[in-house]
């Protein structure tokens, strides 16, 4: 049995999911380029994805800090 091929997502806030390449993408999410197997997907979401806050909270913090 074939591996599904999935495809990595971002959002507005730059939180990551994967997402089954045959599924169209849900709104208020965009393809970043990159799919493939799960694992190749997770691997590029883990090299990526280094602040798991959502912007807006990350923006707020600075802005609080600064």
């Amino acid at each position: 049995m074939e591996a599904e091929q999935m495809k990595v997502l971002v959002n507005d806030e730059e939180q990551y999911s994967l997402w089954p390449t045959y599924l169209a993408v849900p709104d208020g999410w965009r393809e970043t380029g990159t799919a493939g197997s799960k694992e190749e997907c997770l691997e590029y979401v883990r090299e990526v994805w280094v602040d798991m806050r959502p912007k807006s909270l990350r923006l707020q913090m600075e802005q609080s800090a600064g």
